[in-house]
């Protein structure tokens, strides 16, 4: 199992494993896939709310990868600092101390995603 240590490792390292996926030949991955995505774009609610709402879920579901993958969707769809702090809080009031070390891991994404 390789481990993260790096953004931009995380980055190379979902790309090529979900075009692995993507192109097995198991048409069924594409469908989750699609759906996944279309959950995200700009609708009734704006993309970066929604990318916000997905850091919650990944942080109360205690899932790095997905909280590391949220966290740059909402820095990419123009969240601040301050709004991620806010939404990691109500991830923190929602799972309560579980939660704490990915409350650890984002922190230290933080930087590097923010670029400081």
């Amino acid at each position: 199992m390789k481990i993260v240590k790096k953004v931009s490792e995380f980055q190379e390292y979902r790309s090529a494993m979900n075009d692995k996926i993507l192109n097995s030949g198991f048409k069924d991955f594409k469908k989750f896939f699609a759906l996944d995505n279309k959950a995200y774009i700009e609708g009734a609610l704006p993309a970066k709310m929604k990318e916000l709402m997905g850091l919650v879920a990944s942080m109360v579901l205690r899932c790095n990868d997905c909280i590391l993958y949220h966290l740059q969707r909402a820095a990419e769809e123009g969240a601040t600092k301050e709004e991620v702090h806010e939404t990691m809080n109500i991830a923190l009031i929602v799972g309560g101390s579980i939660v704490i070390p990915h409350l650890r891991f984002a922190f230290e994404k933080l930087d590097e995603i923010f670029g400081e």
